[in-house]
């Protein structure tokens, strides 16, 4: 019916209508067919979002990603849209989600245990089907995860305890190898050796150059942030992927020579006891045919930048905030003073330190450093009403969720947010779950272990007006302050024992 109504000949019009209608009738219905399938597309989804609009809603929706970061980027959409919102990523279906009950719902089932990103940009930066951080391969993730999990936990946080205060102790005798001559500390630089040189010590012991091994992770991480998220096409120009390309080989490099000497090490050890640690178990599996080197390699590298890429900068975070609060300073010295006194911190202290642990607690909400989480469905789902397909891409946006759900003050940094027992459901800087982070139980540890010994011995300060909020950060994979600011200077004035209690 609609082709004799749109075609002049069959009405017999004037032999010059027929010559002009027909190539005109062409494009209206391609258009008309166009839009319907734009309006059918935008229908199929009820979950809140931009529009697709012929595909140039998730080209801008991408842009925003790769020109925000993906933390901003989630953060704005889930302020324009909701809580439950969906973009694309990759031309594909992503949910960005701050709502505690979907939140839960994803991190307890097994059928969000797979993660997303470039694959081309996971390769290039050797995740893709390695390691664990980024492994989207159930099954082989599933074959390395036990590894983390053994030295993570057990014996490993014992053993954690003790090295990472000699690890803080040594370096903090050796301060002024990064103060400069106006006494300021290079907090950064200071935790992130110590935090390499804990993990070292304890997964792999092979002797190493701390500050040159630092700054290729920091190379490397730069690396992961900027091409998880590329489009395949951005790999096909070399010149522009070179330099991150160039940054992943070096830490890859070194890293390889030093995990070939723990390699000749096993080889001739009298007796594999004396050097069983998380890379003696890794090689021995690779011996045995149960993991590639290559794997192998990603692991170890894995698990020696986890905490000089977050924990320094989350105890970076801390100091900045107890140099803004001398009334939580105060509160931490006095609970100090009273559970550990003049000795060292001891692993049976950890669960006495309850301020601290608030502290620690309020710090990773109030300014995360790892504020979102990345899974993939794969399963088809119902989330809160919302199907998910299976295949979907889904972005935990935690920090967000942090900010609107059950805290008196969410908006501000204080104490009092803790004062009561917090529910695991709404408040998940780890997460929880078949994926949740490995090291979230020696992450309590570390965290507590330098908070004790910086602030027993330092008083830490800053200069006047500097503080948490007015540093410039990057919330991109991950929230990282802007280091080529001036605001982050710190100075670390000594310590009076007994009269700590009057900062």
């Amino acid at each position: 019916m609609i082709l004799e109504i749109l075609n002049p000949m069959h009405y017999n019009i004037t032999s010059m209508v027929p010559e002009v209608m027909p190539a005109a009738t062409l494009p209206i219905l391609l258009l008309t067919s166009l839009l319907l399938l734009v309006w059918n597309y935008e229908d199929t989804s009820s979950i809140p979002g931009p529009g697709y609009c012929m595909g140039i809603g998730p080209l801008i929706s991408h842009c925003r990603f790769l020109w925000m970061g993906i933390g901003a980027a989630c953060n704005y959409y889930n302020k324009m849209y909701g809580e439950f919102m969906r973009v694309w990523v990759c031309g594909e279906e992503t949910l960005i989600i701050s709502k505690s009950s979907s939140m839960f719902h994803i991190m307890k089932h097994s059928h969000y245990v797979s993660r997303f990103g470039s694959k081309l940009g996971l390769q290039c930066i050797g995740m893709h089907e390695n390691g664990i951080i980024f492994n989207n391969n159930t099954d082989l993730w599933k074959v390395t995860r036990p590894f983390f999990m053994k030295a993570l936990s057990g014996p490993g946080l014992v053993q954690m305890m003790a090295i990472c205060v000699e690890s803080l102790k040594k370096h903090l005798d050796r301060l002024e190898e990064v103060t400069d001559p106006s006494g300021f500390v290079d907090v950064l630089t200071l935790m992130r050796c110590i935090m390499l040189d804990t993990s070292n010590m304890l997964f792999l012991r092979i002797p190493l150059d701390e500050k040159a091994i630092v700054v290729k992770i920091q190379g490397y991480f730069d690396a992961w942030q900027a091409l998880l998220f590329k489009p395949d096409i951005f790999f096909k120009i070399s010149w522009l992927y070179k330099k991150y390309e160039k940054s992943v080989k070096e830490l890859k490099d070194a890293l390889g020579i030093l995990i070939d000497e723990k390699r000749r090490r096993i080889s001739t050890a009298e007796k594999l006891d004396e050097c069983m640690d998380f890379a003696t178990e890794l090689i021995l599996a690779e011996k045995r045919g149960d993991l590639t080197k290559e794997n192998v390699n990603q692991c170890i590298l894995e698990m020696l930048i986890a905490a000089p890429d977050t924990m320094s900068i989350s105890v970076f975070f801390m100091l900045l905030l107890i140099a803004q609060h001398p009334q939580v300073e105060e509160a931490l010295m006095k609970e100090i003073q009273t559970v550990i006194g003049e000795r060292d911190i001891k692993i049976e202290d950890v669960q006495k330190l309850k301020v601290v642990e608030n502290f620690i607690n309020e710090s990773i909400r109030y300014q995360p450093v790892v504020d979102l989480v990345m899974r993939k469905a794969l399963e088809d789902d119902v989330i809160d009403g919302y199907p998910v397909k299976k295949g979907t891409n889904i972005i935990l946006n935690l920090g967000r969720m942090h900010r609107l759900e059950f805290f008196p003050k969410p908006n501000e940094f204080t104490l009092e947010n803790f004062a009561k027992n917090v529910p695991y459901r709404y408040f998940q800087p780890f997460g929880f779950g078949p994926r949740a982070c490995a090291g979230k139980y020696i992450a309590m540890v570390m965290l507590k272990a330098s908070l004790v010994t910086v602030l027993r011995r330092f008083h830490p300060q800053t200069s006047s007006g500097e503080g948490i909020d007015n540093i410039k950060k990057k919330n991109d994979l991950a929230f990282h302050p802007d280091e080529s600011s001036n605001f982050l200077r710190m100075t670390f004035a000594p310590r009076n024992l007994d009269k700590c209690l009057e900062h």
